[in-house]
């Protein structure tokens, strides 16, 4: 089963689940934003929308993309809003479902979906604008190294989403191989404790002006 074909069969459920990694990361997101404002934002990998509402009062419009039509069609039902234009896309092909450049672009638990980093920063650094903004939430490599991975049940069989490991130093050395500093980079924890390994890794990147 690939990644589209799972969040196909997950999106039915995918709000309803219990989700720590996705809740939390939810948390993430607002955190690391909420004391900014943007024109136009590019949230990859929208889901049914999770994020989308709350990204429409940072930002004056939102293009929302996804792979997955199902999941498409929940964030549908869920947001009508002049503001917001969803639309299937595929991350690892070349971006050519944009001609825009936006000052925000967002993934939310994405990436790890993804196994060439190389071509999503190369897509980046032509997407973004001079100080432009891109926010990054992942669940946590350490998570990663003991086994967890994007998993679901459906009738009664584990279904488990394919995924990549990435590294810390991936994420940190591929923003500064094209032009983009650390504003923050975070680790949350359940229950925000930090005794245990952390489940979520987020980046907030700003494209330099130079």
């Amino acid at each position: 089963m690939n990644v589209e074909q799972a969040y196909n069969k997950w999106a039915e459920q995918y709000d309803t689940n219990i989700n720590p990694t996705r809740d939390l990361e939810i948390k993430s997101l607002r955190n690391a934003l909420t004391d900014l404002s943007f024109s136009h934002c590019l949230e990859v990998g929208c889901g049914t929308g999770k994020n989308t509402e709350w990204l429409l009062s940072k930002s004056e419009k939102v293009l929302a993309v996804d792979l997955s039509d199902e999941m498409l069609k929940k964030a549908r039902q869920k947001i009508s809003d002049e503001h917001v234009i969803f639309k299937k896309a595929d991350i690892n092909e070349n971006w050519s479902f944009t001609s825009d450049c936006f000052d925000l672009v967002v993934f939310s638990l994405v990436l790890e979906h993804v196994s060439d980093l190389h071509h999503v920063f190369k897509q980046l650094h032509s997407k973004v604008d001079s100080g432009g903004y891109v926010y990054i939430g992942e669940l946590h490599p350490f998570k990663q190294y003991r086994g967890s991975k994007a998993r679901f049940e459906v009738e009664g069989k584990q279904q488990e989403v394919p995924c990549f490991t990435h590294h810390v130093s991936d994420f940190t050395n591929l923003a500064r191989d094209y032009g983009f500093q650390i504003v923050i980079l975070n680790e949350h924890f359940d229950h925000d404790d930090r005794t245990e390994i952390p489940r979520i890794l987020s980046l907030l990147l700003q494209k330099s002006t130079e």
